[in-house]
């Protein structure tokens, strides 16, 4: 075919395409009225970043968990400009509040978050497609970010669980490496070369970093994790990658391949793993060459306040001194001045050294809670510690077991020895014990016993304390150890149970069905029974920890003998599907219930569809019992969340929450400077005051015929100490949100009134099963920290002198203000007041304010009126 009669075949072709189009388009506009094409719309009346954020249907791709809802307010607004603009259709305003979770919108202006000081080369912005969408903490936390980093230095972002630290970081990668898709890269003569990033993170959340990545920016990402690492090594040394993603575990293990790469910027996800200097992650990663390492934790002390010196002195080395230096200065003090009977002088050493902390930690540190950030979005959570009394049976095998060879060796260690010798039991004859059932299983390759003995002995025998707390099948053998193990787990079991081994079903794992799901020989069980029943009629929906997986089989046949719907996730669940139960449980509203395992219940989880969580057994570390009630008190939450700690009474569990206390309250004082009620009379590594709470005695002590942790508050609360907060009742059939919390500064009516709410529900309280109950909040004192005079670095007589040049103004302006606070009182009484004539506390009555109509607040303010009146 010739050129010419391939062009003619061509336009004859097009020709008639055209003519079919048209035919097509003519009969189209036949059919269609001319009432349907759209008038000319009128100007817009809305601002210009509204106009953006409309035409980039991009920026309405959002996360779910970090959008902040839009108020009523602002819906109506928007829709009265959609309706003057001519547009019917949905913008990026509206929410649909029928959903579990808001629709995604874009929040913010569709601009840049420059970051750089004016002047600045090169360049450093936050693409405005990761702006809009960013809360106003979160663009504060990644300024904090980049200042670090333009100072050559390291930090830690230290923000709650849920409030974004992770999209937080990808914001300030995105800036620094200065990758624009929307505007183009920066000038090329303004970009500097810069080496690759390394992300060091758990391995269960490797592929959220990925998704996140892929989510809100285009950088180049490459996980260093599985047999293809050589291949993504030789892609990071050709510079083919921006971003190295890698487990702990795989930098554990090449460490020295990984650290002899230059990198630019090194950040270390769950960075409380750096706790101790001892392992072999924190050595590894002091082998990183670079200064600009940052740590992401919500939980920036645990246990003891020298790992705040390991972490900081990883992100910052030299930033708190010397290990010694720190000890000395700032640990020993701070835990001494917490002693309940604390001299004035060890009290005073130990608020300046507070004070010190602080001041330097915040400049490597930017710590924030929920309730700082989002709490204005949440309708708040209420921690309650139930302690349920321990069947009679459990009471039995407890005592038991507290009367074994193993565990009296221990309780007598210091007495002196039978035999006659100057020296104590555990330096005499008792350093072995032959006899023991778990000292034989332990020392059966070795008879002679070992260097550590008989202190090897506590963590087994604190293990058996727990789970009879827990339940009494759990002491159990367990199938899964091996035969040797089994055999001693049975006799150690037969002799703990007594002549109770009938009424248990024998010293063997029971399979039967009905016997494990019985609630009659657990303490807990038969509270958490009438619990759930209460909740489920209401239409809640509950969380169900545990950290041990036996004790989750036995409540997954608890909650199928009496009919619940419900899910599971523990150590067993693939990765693959636990996502999808989340999801499932999120959406549908027949499950029920949602059994976890504290420890398997992995990191991101999102359940903030239910409003009631149970954490079955207690954690020595505050932060994994906190952590567990963040998967329900996340962003998205409608509801009040109400949780439940259930402890058995007069057991170890009580000494374990304690520690709890004293460990949440180091932390406030150290990490933020707060003002904390002083308890307990011992102090934590310290055998000259172990008091209450530290050495083997205490651990294996008696305290059924007590109630120990109420003893302790309580005594402190007749003493008035440093006490501004009223123990308040506990009742789990009443709905929080509507009882009124009074402090102790409350008037003598609204104290009578709640002791006779507690009278009456004593009953209820006992046909649960609950002999002590308090709210964790109350126990735990939250109070203020430091003044921001002192936190910026003033001394004491900075602070003494402007408080008194304070004082010394002028008389009228002083009696001006009181008139003013007085006034201001009387208004805020009078709501006090209307807040609880509904039913309400202060501050779900002022959402309520905000989101009612005129018609309804003037209906109660008429009302309110009438009662006066009456009155």
């Amino acid at each position: 075919m010739s050129l010419n009669r391939l062009k003619e075949t061509l336009l004859r072709c097009s020709n008639l395409h055209s003519a079919t189009a048209g035919a097509a388009l003519s009969s189209y506009s036949t059919r269609e009225s001319l009432s349907q094409v759209p008038p000319p719309r009128k100007p817009p009346k809305s601002s210009l970043s509204q106009q953006l954020l409309r035409l980039d249907p991009q920026s309405l791709s959002v996360d779910l968990r970090f959008r902040a809802p839009n108020t009523r307010l602002e819906e109506e607004k928007t829709a009265t400009e959609n309706k003057e603009e001519g547009n019917d259709g949905p913008t990026t305003a509206c929410v649909n509040r029928d959903t579990f979770l808001p629709q995604t919108v874009a929040r913010g202006p569709y601009e840049p978050l420059v970051l750089s000081s004016p002047g600045e080369i090169p360049l450093a912005q936050v693409p405005p497609s990761i702006n809009c969408r960013l809360l106003k903490h979160q663009r504060v936390g990644v300024q904090f970010l980049y200042n670090l980093y333009k100072n050559n230095l390291g930090g830690v972002l230290g923000d709650d669980m849920g409030l974004g630290k992770t999209i937080q970081t990808i914001a300030f990668l995105a800036a620094v490496i200065g990758k624009d898709s929307e505007h183009g890269a920066h000038e090329v003569d303004h970009v500097r070369k810069k080496g690759p990033i390394l992300i060091i993170c758990p391995t269960s959340v490797i592929h959220n970093w990925e998704n996140e990545f892929s989510e809100w920016s285009d950088l180049s990402v490459a996980v260093y994790h599985g047999p293809n690492r050589d291949l993504i090594l030789g892609k990071l040394e050709s510079h083919g990658t921006e971003i190295l993603i890698t487990s702990f575990d795989t930098f554990r293990i090449h460490d020295k391949i990984l650290c002899e790469v230059p990198w630019e910027i090194v950040i270390v996800d769950e960075a409380h793993r750096l706790k101790n200097e001892k392992s072999r992650l924190y050595k590894a990663c002091l082998g990183i060459k670079t200064r600009k390492r940052f740590g992401l934790t919500g939980t920036i002390m645990q246990n003891r306040i020298l790992e705040l010196f390991n972490l900081f002195d990883w992100v910052a080395p030299g930033s708190l001194g010397t290990w010694e230096h720190f000890r000395d200065f700032y640990d020993e003090p701070l835990k001494h001045g917490q002693r309940l009977s604390a001299s004035e002088r060890y009290i005073q050493i130990a608020d300046e050294r507070k004070r010190h902390l602080v001041t330097v930690l915040q400049k490597y540190l930017l710590r924030r809670t929920k309730e700082e950030t989002i709490g204005h979005l949440m309708l708040g959570k209420e921690d309650n510690v139930v302690f349920c009394a321990m069947s009679e049976l459990q009471k039995r095998v407890y005592k038991r077991m507290l009367e074994q060879p193993d565990v009296q060796c221990l309780i007598n260690k210091d007495l002196p020895c039978s035999c006659g010798s100057p020296l104590t039991q555990v330096e005499c004859c008792k350093k072995i014990v032959p006899s023991g059932i778990i000292w034989s299983y332990l020392h059966r390759d070795n008879p002679e016993g070992c260097e550590s003995c008989p202190f090897c002995l506590v963590l087994p025998c604190l293990i058996k304390l727990q789970q009879i707390s827990n339940h009494v099948e759990l002491i159990k053998p367990n199938p899964k150890d091996d035969v040797e193990k089994q055999k001693k787990d049975a006799e150690l079991a037969s002799a703990v149970f007594g002549a109770d081994v009938d009424l248990v079903g024998g010293n063997a794992q029971s399979e039967s069905f009905m016997g494990l799901s019985d609630v009659e020989h657990c303490g807990k069980m038969r509270a958490l029974d009438k619990l759930l029943l209460s909740w489920t009629s209401k239409g809640d929906k509950i969380l169900l920890f545990s950290y041990s997986v036996r004790m989750l089989d036995i409540l997954e046949k608890f909650l199928i003998r009496k009919g619940y719907c419900f899910s599971r996730l523990d150590g067993s669940t693939p990765m693959s599907l636990r996502q999808s139960l989340v999801d499932d449980f999120n959406k549908s509203p027949s499950k029920q219930v949602f059994l976890i395992s504290t420890r398997a219940g992995g990191l991101g989880l999102n359940l903030a569809s239910a409003n009631r969580v149970v954490i079955f057994d207690p954690n020595w570390n505050p932060a994994q019992d906190l952590q567990a009630q963040d998967r329900s008190f996340r962003y998205g939450q409608k509801r009040h969340v109400i949780v439940f700690r259930l402890l058995a009474a007069g057991s170890l569990e009580e000494l374990v929450y304690s520690r709890q206390i004293y460990k949440q309250q180091l932390s406030n004082i150290a990490v933020s400077g707060k003002m904390e009620k002083r308890y307990f009379q011992g102090v934590q590594d310290c055998k000259e005051f172990q008091g209450e709470l530290f050495g083997i005695c205490n651990l294996f002590g008696d305290l059924s015929d007590k109630l120990f942790t109420s003893e302790i508050i309580e005594m402190h609360e007749k003493q008035g100490e440093n006490s501004t907060t009223l123990i308040r009742p506990f009742n789990p059939e009443i709905d929080y949100d509507n009882f009124p919390k009074e402090t102790s500064k409350a008037s003598s009516h609204a104290k009578s009134d709640e002791m006779t709410f507690f009278c009456e529900d004593k009953n209820k309280l006992q046909d649960l099963g609950i002999v002590y109950a308090h709210r964790n909040e109350d126990v735990v004192n939250m109070g203020p920290g430091l003044p921001e005079k002192i936190v910026t670095g003033a001394t004491h007589e900075e602070f003494a002198d402007n408080t008194s040049s304070k004082t010394r103004g002028n008389s009228s302006k002083r009696i001006y203000k009181m008139d003013r606070l007085s006034s201001e009182e009387l208004k805020r009484n009078e709501f006090r007041h209307i807040a609880h004539g509904m039913g309400m506390e202060e501050l779900k009555f002022s959402k309520w304010v905000l989101s009612a109509s005129h018609s309804q607040r003037i209906e109660v303010l008429q009302n309110y009126k009438k009662k006066k009146q009456l009155i």
